[in-house]
């Protein structure tokens, strides 16, 4: 038997963007003080669960690579939304971070890889892996990269709009667009209503 897979973005999805007063643009928290989830999130997790969907985490996580944080902040950031979700009995069957960027200052980080979006490596992993039917899975982030990396191997897409990321959007053409993951999860639960009749 083949499992249904949810593949989520986590900075815009799941937490909130950073604003980093040195480039002030948005970015990925580097503190774990920084991480904070929008509201919704956990109970909309757990429906996904509750429909029996497979959750997987697939980040882009350059800041290392590029000189902006240490890399044991990063972990910290991950480390704690963990521990939140654990907390919440939110299991993720695995998490994808990609630390990799090909204009990176650290050199074993800095390089094209197959995993950064929208390259889709993880997604062919984690349907390997953990047996996935792609037919009845769904990508959700919030930057045309996240729905460039879901099509090119066929599942269906969700764009959440968000003002912070919206530098990152608009080359793209995702099946739905919406506003949270909450939103998100309601498509999701009427369309796999739709593939059961």
């Amino acid at each position: 038997m083949l499992d249904k897979a949810i593949f989520l973005d986590r900075d815009g999805v799941i937490n909130h963007p950073v604003l980093n007063p040195k480039t002030n643009e948005y970015e990925a928290p580097h503190k774990e003080e920084d991480l904070k989830l929008f509201p919704g999130v956990v109970e909309s997790l757990k429906e996904l669960l509750n429909l029996k969907y497979k959750l997987f985490l697939v980040s882009n996580q350059p800041d290392y690579a590029k000189g902006k944080t240490s890399f044991q902040n990063l972990l910290q950031v991950h480390s704690k939304l963990h521990s939140i979700l654990t907390v919440n009995n939110i299991l993720f069957t695995e998490y994808y971070y990609c630390y990799h960027h090909p204009k990176g200052i650290v050199p074993e980080y800095t390089m094209v890889c197959a995993c950064r979006k929208p390259g889709n490596l993880s997604l062919k992993q984690a349907c390997t892996k953990y047996n996935i039917d792609l037919s009845h899975s769904w990508m959700v982030g919030d930057s045309d990269v996240d729905i460039f990396c879901g099509q090119s191997v066929e599942i269906r897409t969700i764009m959440i709009s968000l003002k912070e990321s919206a530098h990152r959007a608009g080359q793209s053409n995702p099946e739905f667009k919406v506003h949270s993951l909450e939103e998100a999860v309601e498509i999701i639960k009427k369309e796999s209503q739709y593939a059961k009749h």
